[in-house]
Order: structure tokens, then sequence, then C-alpha cells
């Protein structure tokens, strides 16, 4: 994609992001369970997450899914892995072997992977944040990692073999080969952006907690 698409695509992705929350939202019952400001904010934090996927990270997801809950999370896991479904890397190497499967697995693992964050977070929400955020934070790339793992060894095996050659087996071609470096920056990047996750949601928490 040339860089005025992928500008095009991230906004329309963030507009989309907002007009259907807003729509869930209004067709609920007369009590809203998105407010407006939760409802901006994902559409800001979805044109986030698009670059930072471009970029390969995941600290989006968890910062959604840790202020604004589960929903949200998942929601932003889900933007994520439509950005994967048409990353190069997909459409030329998984694509062809089974198509159904990989956009499942990439939309999936995303997914759960910001609904668990989030999920994970509330029980630390009014106890301890900073350990809540730590946890959060690092479980998406965690939980994204292990089921893409899944996922290839179910559905692309045929690729696993193709890669094994030179290691012992399919399994260490898949942990050394094509996960490996991978997740070990991905686990990084987000464990050390943690403290900084942290911050923020204590301003945040603050000032809803004045409003």
């Amino acid at each position: 994609m040339e860089m005025y698409e992928w500008v095009r695509l991230i906004i329309a992705l963030a507009v989309a992001a907002v007009i259907i929350l807003a729509t869930f939202n209004q067709s609920l019952s007369k009590k809203k369970i998105f407010s407006t400001k939760m409802i901006a904010a994902t559409g800001v934090l979805t044109a986030i997450e698009i670059v930072l996927q471009i970029l390969g990270n995941f600290i989006t997801i968890a910062l959604g899914a840790i202020l604004y809950g589960p929903i949200c999370g998942a929601f932003l896991g889900f933007i994520n892995g439509l950005t994967v479904v048409f990353a190069p890397s997909t459409l030329a190497i998984f694509m062809p072997i089974n198509p159904l499967a990989t956009i499942l697995l990439c939309l999936l693992k995303s997914t759960l992977a910001g609904l668990i964050a989030g999920l994970v977070y509330l029980p630390f929400r009014k106890k301890n944040q900073f350990i809540g955020s730590i946890i959060s934070s690092m479980l998406v790339p965690i939980v994204n990692t292990g089921l893409f793992a899944i996922g290839c060894l179910l559905f692309f095996r045929s690729f696993l073999e193709s890669v094994a050659i030179g290691f012992p087996n399919i399994y260490a071609a898949l942990f050394l080969a094509i996960i490996g470096w991978n997740f070990v920056f991905e686990f990084l990047i987000n464990s050390i952006l943690s403290p900084g996750l942290t911050r923020i949601v204590r301003v945040v928490e603050k000032k809803r907690r004045l409003s």
C-alpha cells in the first residue's frame, strides 16, 4: 500500500469505529453502556492501533482494554486483526493455504487478546492499578502469539513442514523461525511501556473521580 492509502484506511476505520459503537449504544436501552468520551477515545485509539500494528506493537490494545474495559480491548484487537489480514506476509503465505482459517485466526487471536486483557484488569482497577496494568499489557502479546501458534499447528502444518528444513521438528521451526524474535520484541516493548501505560491509567482514573 502507498502511504496515502494507509492514511485513508486509518481514517476510514477510525470513523467506522465511532459509528459502530455509537449505533450499538443508541440501539440499547435508555441506560447507555458507552459514554461519549469512551466512543471518541476508541476512535482515536483505533487510528493509533493501525499505525502501531504497521510498526508491530500491541500496546494500544492493552491501553484500551485497561482504560475502557474488555469490549474496547476486544474491538481494538479486532481492528488489529483486520490489518493483519491484509498484511503482505498474510496474503502471500497463509491465504493461499487456507483463506477461511487465515481470516478467522487473524481476527480471533487479537480480539481475544484484548478481551482477556480487559477482563484480567477488572479485579485490579480499584486495588492495584500498577500490577494490573503490567499484567494486562503483557497478556496481549502472550495470548495473541499463543493462539497464533495453535492456529499454525492446526491449519498450516504444510507451511511449518516447509520451514522445518534444518530444524529438529515443526515445533522448533514454529518457535525459533516464525515466532521467535517477533514475540520477544512485542513482549519487551509492552513490558517497557507498561510504566508509562500505568501513569496514563492513573491520570485518567483520577479525572474520572473528580468529574
